[in-house]
């Protein structure tokens, strides 16, 4: 990596009420070298000490500066603005008091900016699920390293990224276009923040390097905004912020606009809906917000959008009130998408979402068949099986010769997964679809993790993959019923003792962690504890 010799960046540190963390925040923030002229604290009128920390660190740091509010802000714009505003090197980021800059962090985006004359850089942004510690990567797969973007409308899918963290800005550039955050109590700042940037068609230079670490704490006693979706207001903000991103992206480029609202119907709708509160009042609620939101978009955007988004946002176009099978839409906002019976078509034989909601879902005939949304259910079949029911989806896995599952088993920190043996399939006694008893061989899969390097708890997605005689498969994400769920424990004659722990995630798939030996149920202790003991306030994302 190439050292910029001049100190041209200022970071700006926003904080309110985190005297425990904004200490680790700034030192990261300094620690970056003298490539950082600067770090402009801004403490949003806290009232637990953290101005007093700020204060204590200025004193024996001479470039950090500390703003103190007099009046709490209620987000995160202002007090970016205002630390934009204190700032006085050329180039400016931004960084969260519960969050961390890696070393070499705005070396590595100066060193692109004034390599490509570039008003943005952009690098590599991972959320770091804490107390666990599992780094899950931002926007995989959307970024080039070392590559030069000449101007957003040549990526659309740009837009995805809402974040402003992981990248450094021209100030001279935030300038000449008046680009600011939302003043106020403005939830999901990024967005419009992100938006009004990529309307102003940078260049924008790509780094390889890990650039900014997001601290995701979902056990909190207080969840982030962003992650408070239990409150409808929150489901409301976003829905605004997005409307305000597209109209600012369409009004600079169509295809912008476009790809903003396709990013809502294929990512923000979906992380809402699978997480969807089972109170009545909050889903009628929410059913308001959400077709209210929806009358943006015109056919042409929802048709722009994959199967799941388009389905999704055609149904909820189709009814005043939320349908009987609610729970049914929310299991199909899952990733992967599942689709329960039963299986209704239309008067010309079209498959369609209900006999109540006949809307119908186009493209099912046609769809591959490894992005089928089929559904799959487990339960236990004994002390080392699972017994899994497919169901047939429109006929298409018959049509392709349903032949085999097998067990796969995604580790949650990212990697390749673990194989199950595959086992036949056979006809279900009632009703379309098939049965199989899939092996559980848990001491085996914890062997599996710590030659993986694993260590501690270990935390696996599950997943069956149907494999077929014509030679397609499709991965389906299965829903658990009956006693499958609950720890076990289990003797094993490498560790002495095996903790299991099937589970249901967020969205209704069936999860594990296991715990091999002392260690490992030592830190699924720790994991159970730290949940429970974590009690702050991350600042809002968008994530």
């Amino acid at each position: 990596m190439n050292s910029c010799p001049s100190s041209t960046v200022t970071v700006v540190v926003i904080a309110f009420n985190d005297a425990g963390l904004v200490g680790e925040a700034v030192s990261s923030a300094l620690a970056q070298g003298p490539v950082v002229r600067e770090v402009v604290a801004v403490n949003d009128a806290s009232t637990d000490g953290t101005g007093r920390v700020l204060d204590a660190l200025a004193a024996v740091h001479p470039r950090l500066k500390v703003v103190h509010r007099a009046r709490n802000s209620g987000g995160c714009g202002t007090p970016r603005n205002d630390g934009m505003g204190a700032a006085t090197a050329p180039y400016v980021m931004f960084l969260d008091s519960d969050d961390v800059l890696p070393p070499g962090a705005a070396d590595a985006l100066v060193t692109a900016a004034e390599r490509y004359r570039a008003p943005v850089a952009v690098g590599a942004c991972v959320r770091r699920e804490l107390p666990q510690g599992r780094d899950v990567p931002w926007v995989p797969g959307l970024y080039t390293a070392g590559e030069v973007i000449e101007q957003p409308v040549d990526r659309p899918a740009l837009v995805r990224d809402t974040l402003c963290v992981n990248k450094l800005y021209d100030r001279y550039f935030l300038d000449k276009h008046a680009i600011r955050f939302p003043d106020g109590r403005y939830i999901y700042e990024d967005f419009v923040f992100t938006a009004r940037v990529l309307a102003a068609a940078p260049r924008i230079a790509v780094v390889g390097d890990l650039v900014y670490v997001w601290h995701v704490r979902r056990s909190a006693a207080r969840v982030s905004i962003s992650l408070d979706r239990g409150d409808v207001g929150n489901w409301h903000s976003r829905v605004e912020a997005h409307h305000e991103a597209a109209r600012i992206l369409g009004e600079a480029a169509p295809e912008l606009g476009r790809a903003s609202k396709v990013k809502f119907l294929e990512y923000d709708l979906p992380i809402y809906l699978r997480e969807l509160d089972p109170d009545p009042g909050y889903r009628a609620a929410w059913w308001t917000v959400t077709r209210a939101g929806l009358r943006c978009l015109t056919e042409a955007d929802i048709a722009a959008a994959g199967a799941q988004g388009r389905w999704i946002a055609r149904l909820l176009r189709a009814g005043e009130t939320p349908p009987a099978d609610m729970d049914r839409l929310a299991r199909f906002a899952s990733a992967p998408p599942s689709l329960l019976p039963p299986y209704a078509t239309g008067a010309d034989g079209a498959a369609v979402w209900s006999e109540e909601l006949p809307v119908e879902l186009d493209g099912m005939a046609t769809m591959p068949v490894a992005e089928l949304p089929v559904a799959v259910e487990a339960e236990r079949a004994g002390r080392s099986s699972v017994r899994i029911r497919v169901h047939d989806l429109y006929g298409r896995l018959a049509a392709a010769g349903a032949d085999t599952a097998r067990l796969s088993f995604l580790p949650r920190d990212g990697g390749e997964p673990a194989l199950g043996h595959p086992v036949a399939l056979e006809a279900a006694p009632a009703g379309g679809g098939w049965t199989a008893e899939l092996p559980l061989r848990l001491g085996g899969l914890a062997v599996t993790g710590r030659r993986r390097g694993l260590r501690g708890m270990q935390a696996w997605d599950v997943r069956v993959v149907v494999r077929c005689a014509d030679g397609s498969s499709v991965q389906a994400a299965p829903r658990p019923r009956g006693d499958l769920l609950g720890r076990r424990i289990l003797p094993s004659s490498r560790y002495g003792v095996l903790l299991a722990q099937p589970y249901r995630t967020a969205s209704g798939s069936l999860a594990l962690r296991l715990a091999p030996g002392a260690e490992g149920a030592l830190a699924l202790v720790r994991n159970r504890f730290g949940r429970a003991r974590a009690g702050r306030r991350p600042g809002p994302r968008p994530g």
